[in-house]
């Protein structure tokens, strides 16, 4: 499979000279549990156009390539994956577009969107200012916090998939709670677009700092992490579950549940991702042995 994968990425680059890519790169420089091994190349695609040509190439040859945007909900395993990857951060451009609307690439990080939005005058992002991650990701996962959720203001989303571009408009996108149609289907969000609301800037501007501060006060922002570990389920909240359980501070190698908020692993430092899953594996275990809850991990894991 590497070796198909080199061929590939040689092949690509022949023809499109202009696109920046990295052979055995570090997935532990991308993700912000700063946990991962090497994959066999990783993209750094431009433009809707670059990224396609990328897919395509390897879809010809039954491979599925791995979009990454900023890797903050991602677990990658240590050892060397032989996968391609396309990284999207280079795809951040913000535009407005019409009245009250914002069209946002995949690349472009949620708290770079908000600031955005704030700056027009348009209000109904604020929650997402705080979210690490990009608006592709936050598009895939529903993304959401204080109330607020990607599906509140998106109207439609621009998309590749099997040699096509196309858009996907209102309910197509079957979003849910931390799900939606690009969930599970293979499908790449190229860019977003958002409706929005008029507002005050110096309004939005004092309610993305009240949400920034709650968050500093609550959330361990200082310490490497993926976010929320897992998902809120049915009934009750994870981070309560857990503290409930009386695991703030269980520890497995390096990694550790945070002792601000429960909902959080950590990597203190060296943490491997045997350690991380197999800290979950404990969290989950107790708290179903406590509450009957099959808690589900929010974050995704790159392993083979």
């Amino acid at each position: 499979m590497y070796n198909r994968i080199i061929e590939i990425t040689k092949q690509i680059q022949e023809t499109n000279p202009e696109i920046k890519v990295s052979c055995d790169e570090k997935l532990s420089a991308h993700t912000s549990f700063r946990i991962g091994g090497r994959v066999a190349v990783m993209f750094f695609p431009e433009t809707a156009s670059q990224l396609a040509r990328i897919a395509g190439a390897f879809e010809e040859n039954g491979i599925q390539p791995y979009i990454l945007g900023n890797g903050t909900n991602i677990l990658a395993s240590d050892k060397d994956l032989p996968i391609p990857v396309i990284k999207t951060l280079q795809m951040c451009s913000l535009e407005l577009t019409g009245p009250g609307e914002i069209t946002a690439q995949c690349g472009a990080t949620l708290s770079r969107t908000a600031m955005f939005a704030m700056e027009k005058g348009l209000a109904g992002l604020s929650f997402a200012h705080g979210i690490p991650g990009t608006v592709g990701g936050a598009v895939v996962m529903n993304a959401g916090a204080y109330g607020g959720e990607i599906r509140d203001v998106l109207v439609s989303t621009r998309v590749y998939s099997k040699g096509k571009i196309y858009t996907v408009t209102g309910a197509d996108n079957d979003l849910s709670y931390r799900h939606s149609r690009f969930t599970d289907s293979g499908e790449i969000v190229l860019e977003a677009v958002f409706r929005l609301e008029p507002g005050d800037p110096e309004k939005i501007r004092e309610e993305i700092r009240d949400l920034a501060e709650r968050r500093r006060k609550s959330q361990p922002l200082d310490q490497r992490s993926a976010g929320s570990t897992f998902k809120r389920p049915a009934t009750g909240y994870a981070a309560a579950m857990i503290e409930q359980a009386g695991l703030k501070g269980l520890t497995v190698g390096g990694a550790q549940v945070s002792e601000k908020h429960a909902g959080f692993v950590i990597n203190r430092g060296g943490a491997t991702c045997e350690d991380v899953r197999e800290l979950m594996r404990q969290v989950q275990q107790a708290v179903r042995e406590k509450f009957g809850t099959e808690l589900e991990p929010e974050v995704k894991l790159w392993s083979l």
